[in-house]
């Protein structure tokens, strides 16, 4: 591929950056009006018009609209910004009144869903309007100011909806309620048993897709590691390094020091065993052909811990290739646990995600952390054989979790306390 063909191919992605944001925003709308018309009888998603759904699930629903919300809105404002540089002279010439016809309707279908939430601006909105452009010789083909022209199966619901929002006589909750008991009873529910039989099988499903990957990401990299450095990696070094009469027997000091102690320990259980008659007394040439036995058995023992050392750090890149694999293969399946994950944080109570928070810092940040990052720091220095530095110690628990508490303070106050400010006030309550 030549320099030319890439500026081609760049500047033609880039063109169509005002399509690719808008379709994107219009699918954002299209699955907030599937979950208003699946689960809220058409009308916006709100505790009053759900069917009695418990404060848990309805919080996923909010949460889900939000997101949708928010990706509409960026979208938009990416279509906005393109739309003012890229020249649409030729654009509008070949697609004519039909490209423009699909960009209005477009975004007449997302302002009608934004309108359903206060959350959103509406003069955010009409600068996308005002960006379509127009053609002065056909400007009766494209109006200034179109007004939408929503299909039938729309029109009824968004009656619905602007009716329903008026304040009656009766709660709606209890209209919806009586409303379902009637749909319960009814003889002819068949298929809403199907539907509901349906959904649980696709729930199941999920779930056993969402467990499985999750075994895999954990599974595939721990039989990489182990088998790339049993079979592989291990052998060709000890074979080229650590043979049994290579000068190789230590990988750092800590190391030799660690066998000093351990020999001259053994060397002082065989003289004091022998002081108390618990083993036949020796000769000095016997103990020192013993001690010798022990050295050698010392010398082979490190040298393997030295080629294990040095065959982790191989087999931790081929686990964490094999982890990189798994990811990028499995899109579907990112997504699928992504769901799974978050409908069980967002089925939480308020209490659990409030004990969860306040385990992860205490065991992490808290007052005790210290001597468990020293555990951890101790055990990744004995798996890739490094010489254990009490300062470089020291440093990385004076900083590390200060830094980690203060990333999880501004994730309290940034986004869990917009998306359950009842988890933080109860989280504040514990820690008090």
């Amino acid at each position: 591929m030549n320099i030319r063909s890439l500026f081609r191919d760049l500047r033609r992605w880039y063109v169509g950056t005002p399509d690719r944001a808008l379709d994107e925003a219009y699918q954002g709308a299209l699955r907030i009006k599937a979950l208003e018309d699946e689960h809220f009888q058409g009308q916006p998603v709100s505790a009053a018009a759900g069917p009695d759904y418990c404060d848990r699930v309805l919080t996923y629903f909010e949460a889900e609209v939000k997101n949708q919300i928010r990706t509409i809105n960026l979208r938009l404002a990416e279509f906005r910004a393109t739309r003012q540089v890229v020249g649409q002279g030729d654009r509008l010439g070949e697609a004519g009144k039909e490209a423009a016809g699909i960009i209005i309707d477009k975004l007449n279908f997302i302002d009608q869903i934004l309108n359903h939430y206060p959350t959103t601006a509406p003069s955010e909105r009409k600068k996308s309007l005002s960006l379509i452009p127009v053609d002065p010789k056909n400007t009766a083909a494209v109006p200034q100011n179109p007004k939408p022209k929503p299909s039938p199966s729309i029109l009824p619901k968004d009656k619905l909806a602007s009716a329903g929002s008026k304040t009656g006589a009766v709660p709606r909750s209890i209209l919806n309620t009586f409303s379902r008991v009637k749909r319960e009873l009814d003889p002819q529910s068949v298929g809403s048993e199907g539907e509901v039989v349906k959904k649980f099988r696709q729930a199941r499903d999920r779930t056993a897709i969402a467990i499985k990957f999750l075994l895999l990401l954990i599974i595939i990299p721990l039989l990489t590691h182990q088998l790339t450095k049993t079979f592989i990696i291990e052998p060709l070094i000890e074979k080229q390094f650590f043979t049994t009469h290579s000068e190789i027997v230590f990988l750092n000091q800590d190391l030799q020091e660690e066998a000093f102690i351990e020999l001259e320990h053994y060397e002082k259980t065989l003289k004091f065993t022998t002081m108390l008659g618990l083993t036949p007394e020796l000769s000095q040439g016997e103990i020192e052909v013993k001690i010798k036995e022990k050295a050698d058995e010392l010398a082979s023992n490190y040298r393997r811990r030295g080629a294990s050392a040095v065959a982790n750090v191989f087999a931790d890149i081929c686990s964490l290739l094999a982890f990189g694999w798994v990811i990028m293969i499995s899109r579907r399946e990112i997504q699928v646990l992504k769901d799974f994950i978050d409908e069980i944080v967002y089925g939480l109570s308020d209490s659990a995600k409030a004990f969860l928070i306040i385990l992860f810092t205490d065991m992490f940040v808290g007052f005790h952390s210290p001597h468990g990052w020293e555990v951890i720091l101790e055990g990744v220095s004995r798996h890739f054989g490094l010489p254990e530095s009490r300062d470089f110690n020291f440093l990385f628990i004076a900083t590390f979790p200060v830094i980690l508490d203060t990333v999880l303070k501004y994730w309290i106050f940034r986004y869990l306390n917009r998306i359950s400010p009842s988890a933080v006030a109860t989280y504040k309550t514990m820690n008090e």
